[in-house]
């Protein structure tokens, strides 16, 4: 059951960034896609009024050799609140521009200032092609508590959106004794001032 509630975390989050990812594209489609993106924004802001997209900043996240970024300027980068029955979850999640890129990332509890708190579900998933996709979801290899934490140094200051850094322990197979990955990130992204 616990392993079916990150799950679900991690879909509303994902589906959450890709209804509003539209807004970043240029082009051709820029006015349909922001007409797109203006209801999307309008759905996401009145069902969730504590849900963010990013207007700038970075995510960098690390896994093995590879580093990997999303620039809120062109990607989209969302912080999300959640409530999922008597819980609540916190977190970021990204699209890149090119849709072969997604990462989640949440936590069990409220966001806030100057705050650690334990991993609760991670995904991140890349798309080479239609043949070579990986998909690292939150390995459960450790008891709770010792998969990760994310580290929150600044919330809602100012232009700022959030600020901190995450680690946590991400795996390519849901058997016992899969091999798992150690991933770990940055962010610092920002909001426009209302």
């Amino acid at each position: 059951m616990k392993r079916f509630t990150h799950w679900c975390v991690l879909l509303v989050m994902f589906l959450t960034v890709l209804a509003t990812s539209c807004q970043k594209d240029t082009g051709e489609q820029a006015v349909e896609n922001k007409k797109v993106a203006i209801n999307a924004d309008s759905a996401l802001n009145s069902t969730a009024p504590s849900n963010f997209l990013a207007t700038g900043g970075i995510l960098t996240l690390k896994l093995e050799d590879s580093v990997y970024t999303f620039d809120a300027a062109k990607d989209s980068v969302a912080f999300v609140n959640l409530n999922m029955g008597d819980n609540r979850y916190f977190g970021i999640t990204a699209i890149n521009k090119a849709h072969n890129l997604s990462f989640g990332i949440s936590s069990k509890g409220s966001a806030g200032d100057s705050l650690t708190k334990a991993i609760a579900g991670g995904q991140l998933l890349i798309i080479n092609d239609a043949i070579h996709t990986q998909q690292y979801t939150l390995t459960q290899y450790a008891k709770p508590g010792d998969v990760g934490n994310i580290k929150l140094v600044s919330y809602l200051k100012n232009d700022t959106l959030a600020r901190g850094s995450f680690f946590t322990f991400l795996s390519k197979d849901d058997e016992a004794n899969a091999p798992f990955y150690r991933v770990e990130g940055t962010f610092e992204l920002q909001m426009k001032q209302p």
